[in-house]
């Protein structure tokens, strides 16, 4: 008798959620949390162990999803195929994941995902943007940076096209409403840039919306910034200013024009683009470029 009791309260023991680790916290303040979804599964399985029903357990979500699926949910993980992965600097990658057929991710812009990783067998979460537009049709991008001692980094180092990552979401309250301002001013640095871009994106792409935007964003070098190509795009409309602060000098194209003391000394004289980066000195350690319609 003592014996059946004891297996008894070792399968309720068994079936008592795990309190998360803090590396599985991604620390942007997301909801529900890790730690949301253990005290509610905590509290559903203190109910049933206290009327002894089981079955009272069968309403408590997976951890993940092993099908690719595109109906995102905020507490299960889905299953992404990796298509590409490109390096676009020394230390950050352009990560494309594949949606099956046509289907639209469903982010709205100032949403983010949850991306799930496992190194030396901790789980770690970490809140990502995708780049990609609103309107992509059967596969979504996010833009990732590596660090030498990040545990995340890690993990995205190793993947490989055709490899599986597991994400959830979307997250995020702070969405973008258009035509609710008149001017919207943005501030980023590194790929800090990323939630900056499907906003632009969303701007850009209605032709109603007419609010102006000035974007900064901040990077150590010319090479280091992200998207140029994109952002230089984004130039060419009347209502999108973007400028870039750099800690340091780099190689600069030779059509860069150099401003300062009122004066303008222009290295190549041949016509200009449409889209030219300025430098200008703030301060001793800061350069400012900025990509504004050429006139």
């Amino acid at each position: 008798m003592a014996e059946r009791e004891d297996d008894h309260a070792e399968a309720w023991l068994q079936l008592k959620p795990v309190e998360p680790l803090p590396s599985q916290c991604c620390g942007s303040g997301c909801s529900p949390c890790v730690f949301d979804l253990y005290y509610r599964d905590l509290e559903r399985w203190d109910t049933a162990q206290a009327k002894n029903d089981m079955s009272l357990l069968s309403g408590k979500q997976p951890p993940e999803s092993q099908g690719c699926s595109t109906k995102l949910s905020p507490e299960t993980f889905l299953a992404f195929h990796i298509s590409t992965m490109e390096k676009v600097t020394r230390d950050t990658y352009l990560v494309r994941f594949t949606l099956p057929g046509n289907c639209h991710l469903g982010l709205l812009p100032g949403q983010h995902l949850i991306l799930r990783g496992v190194v030396d067998d901790l789980e770690i979460q970490r809140a990502y943007t995708p780049i990609s537009p609103a309107t992509a049709q059967g596969y979504f991008d996010v833009l990732i940076k590596c660090y030498e001692t990040g545990l995340m980094s890690r993990y995205v180092e190793s993947w490989r096209p055709g490899d599986t990552a597991f994400w959830r979401g979307p997250f995020g309250s702070f969405l973008y409403e258009p035509k609710k301002y008149g001017e919207l001013l943005m501030l980023a640095a590194g790929t800090g840039l990323a939630p900056m871009v499907p906003i632009v994106q969303s701007i850009t792409d209605n032709e109603d919306d007419e609010t102006f935007v000035t974007l900064v964003g901040c990077f150590k070098t010319f090479e280091d910034i992200y998207l140029k190509t994109f952002f230089q795009e984004q130039a060419r409309f009347w209502n999108v200013r973007t400028f870039f602060v750099l800690s340091q000098l780099g190689t600069e194209p030779r059509a860069l024009r150099l401003l300062g003391k009122r004066s303008t000394a222009e290295p190549n004289p041949q016509p200009q683009p449409a889209t030219s980066y300025v430098r200008t000195t703030i301060n001793k350690n800061a350069q400012l470029l900025s990509a504004a319609s050429a006139t």
